[in-house]
């Protein structure tokens, strides 16, 4: 094991290690009792109705992954997304964030593709995600009424702004990615090519695919329903949301749709360090978002 390797284990150990420790305090000094008795009168139809909601969001996904291969697969099943999308959901919470990768392999072996253009359809995918919620958080900080009553509105604000560059950042990048890929495949090619046999062919293989696979918008009918479901899609996550908070009966939990938004920003932002098995970063970050915000 070379000592860059060994430096990269210890950093995540020190991660999860972290995370392991500040959520074993959270429980720690977490009221069960309360938790369970408010659990125990917990409306079930609107457990019920958030999970077919979340259900019904994986189908999205599955639908807007279909429009990313009507170019090189225009035959490809919504529907015969369905189970890859399940299973890579399933693999991400098991797994933690390496989970990811599991959903574009599975696509990309259902399909006959690469893996490389399939997870540059991923990584289209998440542009389109964080758009969509930007968008979303953008109409309910700016105009919607109930927000302005936190006392972080300015903060919220700011943050909304700040999902809107790296939106804009992030689309620039894939646009640049998608017209210089050649160029960029081209010089790893020359650049590599006498460090090993066939190494600068390799990474320059896995570019080119990459760059194809993000090529997965051919017009402009496909952008907009592409953007459609995506915005959607998140709009039935927000009421999915919503329905857990309210099925408690508890009135700090009777919050308005426009705040679930921010609920819901605090649990996408939590869940870019989860631990494999039980989360944590979400977890972690929705409850601080309840307490400090709502």
């Amino acid at each position: 094991m070379t000592k860059k390797q060994i430096l990269l284990y210890g950093l995540a150990a020190v991660v999860l290690a972290v995370l392991v420790y500040m959520q074993f305090r959270t429980w720690r000094n977490f009221d069960w009792p309360t938790f369970w008795s408010q659990t125990d009168e917990v409306n079930k139809s609107h457990i019920f109705h958030a999970i077919a909601l979340i259900y019904l969001a994986y189908v999205m996904r599955a639908i807007r992954w279909k429009i990313f291969l009507r170019p090189v697969r225009p035959r490809a099943s919504a529907w015969g997304l369905v189970a890859p999308t399940l299973i890579g959901f399933t693999g991400l919470a098991m797994l933690g964030r390496p989970g990811e990768l599991i959903r574009p392999y599975l696509i990309a072996r259902r399909e006959n593709l690469s893996f490389s253009s399939q997870l540059a359809a991923w990584a289209v995918e998440r542009i389109f995600d964080i758009g969509a919620f930007t968008f979303l958080l953008l109409l309910t900080v700016f105009f919607a009424r109930a927000p302005r009553r936190l006392a972080d509105y300015h903060s919220l604000r700011e943050a909304g702004l700040v999902l809107t560059a790296l939106s804009v950042g992030l689309t620039l990048a894939a646009i640049a990615v998608a017209r210089s890929g050649e160029a960029l495949a081209n010089w790893v090619e020359r650049r590599f090519s006498h460090l090993a046999a066939n190494l600068g062919h390799r990474i320059a293989l896995r570019i080119r695919e990459f760059r194809s696979g993000l090529d997965t918008i051919h017009d402009p009918a496909s952008l907009l329903m592409l953007i459609g479901v995506s915005v959607l899609m998140w709009c039935v996550i927000a009421v999915a949301y919503k329905e857990v908070t309210h099925s408690y009966g508890a009135d700090s939990l009777e919050i308005p749709q426009t705040q679930v938004l921010l609920l819901m920003g605090s649990s996408m932002v939590g869940s870019l360090i989860q631990l494999p098995g039980v989360g944590g970063g979400s977890q972690l970050a929705t409850i601080a978002a309840l307490q400090h915000l709502f």
